[in-house]
């Protein structure tokens, strides 16, 4: 939620905003028609309930003769109050609606467009080159069930299409990966939480999830009434609703590890085979309260510790600045990391981090106290530290001709000192 002030001193910023995200620019107008109106009638309450305690106390002190024509008098005060504070709470739902319908205001650096208008920041690593090494690669599925480690065919007789089990090596590997990020966060100062998988609508619809997004997320409904997690950062956000923050030692650090869950509603046809789109899967995230003025430089450093954990991965990969049309309700600005998928002779998205600015904590309610005793809203922001999809990555950059694949470097010791995860026969 953006701050109404805000709204009211710098309606063109707003409005420019909606404009690069390709939403509403009436939508500004609205919610500055229905403040306008939410504080008028406000005020008519107000100073009807006045009356009223005023009327009161003349009927108290009345004498006998006079206090029936008085008491006729309150009654028809009370009506009317009664009225007015019907006629106020209307008011104040639409405002509610109206500005919860906005999405977070944009940084001006990011580029404007859709999906396809992003601006390539950087490219890092060497692509291989398969042909000149003699062989054809195998895609991350193939390799998969060629080490016992991927059944997507038993995972779907479980559980249905998009679900599978990563098995042995595979397996291991995840944890591994997993487990490495949460070293590199703990050693920058991130504290590791394991957090819920279920959040209460509130929750989800303040971290601005239920917005254009609502069709991809599980829900739960009666007698329940919850909603599955896509990550991590829900949860977090979550943790400090309602809450007041002490910054005054630096900001808070967390790193969740969490099963998430994802309906991929519309992505109907688009990578059905493997572990690229799936319902299920595992996630390190990084989440972050911090001073409102500080968030550009934390977002600076989660998109650089993505990228420490990449290249200890070694795989080559590209970093995007989003355009405003491809960016989710809260972001103000997210960086994408793109890893090369040989088979696929393209990038796909391995991390996201975005600086959420307070847009979240206004909608949630986290605050922090100032020096003069104040409070004000803080900022938050999000990053991803690994996932699955990153094995797909991994695996296919790190193949050999003989179907084995090489573990990084990095990962070994994470594997218990392997090198390689060997070709396995098993029943597929």
């Amino acid at each position: 939620m953006l701050d109404i002030q805000f709204i009211r001193d710098h309606a063109d910023i707003v409005k420019e905003s909606q404009r690069k995200r390709g939403e509403s620019v009436e939508l500004v107008d609205e919610v500055l028609r229905s403040d306008e109106t939410r504080r008028r009638l406000l005020k008519d309450f107000e100073e009807a309930r006045s009356r009223q305690k005023a009327m009161g106390k003349k009927v108290a002190s009345a004498s006998a003769d006079d206090r029936p024509s008085l008491i006729g008098q309150t009654k028809e005060l009370a009506s009317k109050v009664a009225q007015y504070r019907t006629s106020a709470d209307d008011a104040t739902a639409a405002y509610t609606k109206a500005m919860w319908q906005l999405s977070n205001v944009v940084e001006p650096e990011a580029p404007e467009g859709g999906e396809d208008d992003y601006m390539v920041v950087k490219k890092v690593g060497k692509i291989r080159d398969f042909s000149a090494e003699g062989f054809e690669p195998k895609d991350h599925l193939t390799l998969g069930v060629g080490v016992a480690g991927i059944d997507m065919r038993r995972g779907a007789k479980v559980s249905g299409s998009r679900f599978y089990f990563l098995r042995g090596m595979v397996a291991r590997l995840q944890i591994a990966m997993l487990t490495m990020a949460v070293d590199q966060a703990e050693a920058e100062g991130f504290t590791l939480a394991i957090t819920p998988t279920l959040v209460r609508p509130e929750v989800m619809a303040g971290t601005g999830f239920l917005n254009s997004h609502a069709d991809e997320i599980y829900r739960l409904r009666e007698p329940d009434d919850q909603y599955l997690v896509g990550t991590s950062e829900v949860a977090l956000a979550g943790m400090h609703e309602n809450e007041i923050l002490d910054l005054s030692n630096g900001p808070l650090k967390y790193t969740g590890w969490s099963s998430c869950y994802r309906r991929e509603a519309g992505a109907a046809g688009k990578d059905t085979s493997g572990i690229i789109r799936v319902h299920q899967f595992d996630k390190v995230e990084m989440f972050v309260y911090c001073k409102q003025e500080d968030s550009r430089a934390m977002h600076q450093k989660l998109l650089g510790m993505e990228e420490e954990m990449l290249a200890k991965v070694e795989v080559p990969y590209r970093t995007i600045d989003t355009a405003a049309g491809d960016l989710g309700a809260s972001a103000a600005r997210k960086f994408d990391n793109e890893a090369w998928v040989p088979t696929q002779g393209r990038y796909r998205e391995l991390t996201s981090t975005s600086n959420c600015t307070e847009y979240q904590a206004r909608r949630l309610n986290i605050r922090e106290r100032t020096e003069d005793g104040s409070t004000r809203a803080v900022a938050t922001l999000n990053g991803t530290l690994a996932t699955t999809r990153w094995l797909v990555a991994i695996m296919e950059n790190h193949q050999q001709a003989d179907g084995s694949i090489e573990i990084p470097e990095a990962m070994r010791s994470y594997m218990g000192g392997r090198e390689v995860i060997e070709p396995t026969a098993w029943e597929a």
